[in-house]
């Protein structure tokens, strides 16, 4: 169970009541016609039996595991007077957003009619799209971090996309609402860790509270998926006396598996194996390839693998050394993802600068802020303020207006849900955070957040404040500091 919102729950009453008795009966049932794994076609025996004669799974194609995700309920609403940051690298004064059946109506100046939407003053305050963090870790690595929870590495094979992330998902993972209610995150992408060459798919969710996985699941999402090169691999597995161990070993054990990879997709009718339908769909641009990658020479190598494979890197995670290379990342069209100023805390991690985010957006390359922790997931608005701020001392202007474009706009596009939600244009997801001050600066706060137009979190008032059950009754429950 979830502590949801007052406004999403359903009428109560006799009536209800006894169309809950007929659902739970219409459940038994179905749960009885399918009681064997798959479907069945049916056939008689001598004694006039039904008997199954065929089983079949459900393939890749129609999606074993898909969204269960709606909306919460909303109502119109008009946030006026507000500076307004679009995500698209746009500032209007004096800003006017509209919101109506889950979507964005416009965003404009003081012109646009509010007319039947229910007005919010915002004036003095500032407006975003929601912050999307592109390398999270929630939910496969949650609070408490205890070996119980340790579910994001499965780390027992150099190689192994037949896994996925959100299998791992715990939705009662405090880190959640605390990303929501600190940092403003309407939507996250779940990596699997990065101790194996191939880690497995990912995952991307709306921040909502949910009881299962797939009813965070955010629809129409591409996977990802998650490879990792240098030290991280080679530790593990050369640790165990097993390849690789270096970093040629790195990747040839990568090229192999994607050789492999290449036969069981060009096969007419192979046997089903699901780490090579994870690969296959990368080798059609289905799902989207995440690396983790800190060299700048190594991320040089493995775009040169991903041509000779024929696969796309979308984006370079944690990428410390791209600024080395800003030219090669717009060439290629691969964005990184980073962080404002992590650097020294192992040895590919030693020429990590702080003005890397401005020196690639110099380059003309896609910049993404990212967190890949719990804490820094609260705020990614002052990491992008921190890495605008170190382009600033070098010289590099960078405006707010881009700065914000890191944390949503560009971070959708590398997760390919750029045409739903990441900027205040009309028609997406009415993803949207009304900060009580500048987001830039380290004093400000979310003051009210909307998922899909429904309001979902209000420092204001304490029943809008999502509270998982694993809080309940707990010392800090609820606590958002």
């Amino acid at each position: 169970m979830i502590n949801l919102p007052p406004d999403a729950g359903h009428q109560q009453g006799n009536g209800n009541v006894r169309n809950k008795v007929w659902i739970v009966a219409a459940s038994a049932l179905a749960l009885g016609a399918c009681a064997a794994t798959g479907t069945a076609s049916a056939a008689k025996d001598d004694r006039g039996k039904s008997k199954a004669t065929r089983f079949a799974a459900k393939t890749e194609a129609e999606g074993p595991f898909p969204s269960t995700y709606r909306p919460y309920p909303g109502v119109p609403t008009a946030l006026v007077g507000a500076t307004v940051f679009d995500g698209a690298g746009n500032r209007i004064d004096n800003g006017v957003v509209l919101l109506r059946e889950g979507k964005i109506v416009a965003a404009g100046d003081s012109e646009l009619s509010t007319d039947g939407y229910t007005v919010i003053d915002a004036s003095g305050k500032f407006v975003t799209p929601g912050i999307i963090d592109i390398h999270s870790h929630l939910g496969d690595y949650p609070t408490p971090s205890v070996q119980a929870h340790s579910d994001g590495n499965e780390a027992t094979a150099p190689t192994t996309p037949d896994v996925w992330a959100e299998h791992s998902v715990w939705p009662q993972d405090p880190g959640f609402s605390r990303a929501m209610a600190n940092g403003g995150i309407t939507s996250l992408q779940i990596l699997p860790g990065s101790a194996n060459l191939m880690g497995g798919r990912s995952v991307t969710l709306k921040n909502v509270p949910a009881r299962t996985v797939q009813g965070m699941k955010f629809p129409g999402a591409p996977y990802g998926f998650k490879m990792a090169c240098g030290e991280n691999p080679k530790r593990v597995y050369g640790g165990r006396g097993r390849k690789p161990s270096t970093r040629m070993g790195n990747f040839a054990v990568n090229r192999q598996t994607w050789y492999d990879a290449i036969n069981y997709a060009n096969e007419k009718n192979p046997k089903r194996d699901l780490g090579k339908e994870t690969l296959k769909g990368v080798l059609e641009g289905e799902i989207l390839v995440h690396n983790h990658c800190y060299r700048a020479d190594e991320m040089a190598l493995v775009m040169d693998m991903a041509k000779e494979i024929g696969y796309k890197v979308t984006a370079f995670h944690h990428a410390v050394e791209s600024y080395k290379i800003g030219d090669l990342l717009r060439e290629n069209g691969v964005c990184s993802a980073i962080w404002a100023d992590w650097y020294g805390f192992k040895m590919e991690a030693y020429d990590g600068i702080m003005e890397n985010a401005a020196l690639l957006q110099q380059a003309g390359a896609c910049v993404v802020i990212h967190s890949d922790s719990a804490n820094d997931i609260q705020r990614l608005n002052q990491e992008a303020s921190k890495a605008q701020a170190a382009g600033a001392r070098m010289g590099i202007e960078i405006s707010d207006g881009t700065a914000i474009q890191w944390i949503t706009l560009n971070a959708a596009k590398a997760m390919g849900i750029d045409d739903m939600t990441g900027s205040l244009e009309a028609g997406k997801m009415a993803d949207i955070v009304l900060w009580n001050g500048d987001p830039l600066s380290v004093y400000s706060r979310p003051e009210k957040v909307w998922i899909d137009g429904a309001l979902m979190y209000d420092a204001m008032d304490r029943k809008r404040r999502p509270v998982s059950d694993f809080e309940l009754g707990q010392p800090g429950e609820g606590d958002v500091k």
